[in-house]
């Protein structure tokens, strides 16, 4: 199996992007969406939430204010970097066991939607391809402005805590202009998505594996055959 990574900044069209590798019966592991099921009410990172932020980011009915969350993260780096503490290792962990999942149920390959790839770091060496969806900055403001209801300000401030879109499109392997019609963007994605489905990586990627299995049960046979480290292997009788 291997593992295709869309990833951009805020309000560029991701989800337009993901959509399409869904419609084909590829997996896709949303991080934004397990972001937000970590939070929920009576989960550890909820109670550490509540810890560190107090009460003021949470809503009559025990859930988070994202609003007033939101507002207090980007405007304050050091409050960021506590609830990406908080959030960011349930996140990969969790992601991990997805992916374990999807591997054990022999998919050639996957799809992770991971906004902040390269601003954490983690799961770079798992990737095999990167797509960057991307837009013009005046166009990401403006989606993020309609789409949740922000100031000018404080959609600024949330697309400046990402790293550049043109940083991460010369570190992607695709780039999807997403100024145009929702169409343009997923024909360019069911475009990529046809090359993956043509791709061998995930024959590669088993076979490699494999062999490092049969490498490791060779070493162990041998270190056996000469220390006897496990008697009762010898006392099997072909």
């Amino acid at each position: 199996m291997f593992i295709v990574a869309i990833t951009g900044g805020i309000a560029t069209g991701k989800s337009t992007v993901s959509k399409v590798f869904q419609d084909n019966g590829i997996p896709v592991i949303d991080a934004d969406k397990i972001a937000r099921q970590i939070v929920e009410p009576g989960t550890p990172c909820w109670h550490k939430i509540k810890e560190v932020f107090g009460d003021e980011v949470f809503l009559p009915t025990r859930e988070i204010n994202r609003a007033a969350l939101g507002k207090a993260i980007f405007n304050d780096k050091e409050l960021r970097g506590k609830l990406n503490k908080i959030t960011h290792p349930v996140i990969h962990r969790t992601i991990f066991k997805e992916v374990f999942k999807h591997f054990m149920t022999g998919k050639a390959w996957i799809v992770l939607d991971l906004p902040l790839l390269f601003e954490t770091g983690i799961l770079m060496d798992f990737i095999h391809k990167i797509i960057c969806v991307t837009c013009d900055p005046d166009k990401q403001l403006k989606r993020l402005i309609e789409r949740s209801e922000l100031s000018e300000e404080d959609a600024k401030k949330r697309i400046d805590s990402q790293m550049p879109l043109e940083k991460k499109c010369e570190k992607s392997h695709f780039v999807i202009d997403n100024n145009g019609s929702i169409e343009d963007a997923q024909a360019a994605a069911q475009r990529i998505c046809n090359m993956m489905n043509e791709s061998k990586q995930h024959w590669r990627n088993r076979l490699s594996l494999l062999g490092f299995v049969f490498a490791i049960l060779f070493v162990l046979y041998y270190v056996n055959k000469i220390f006897n480290i496990f008697p009762s292997l010898g006392s099997i009788k072909s």
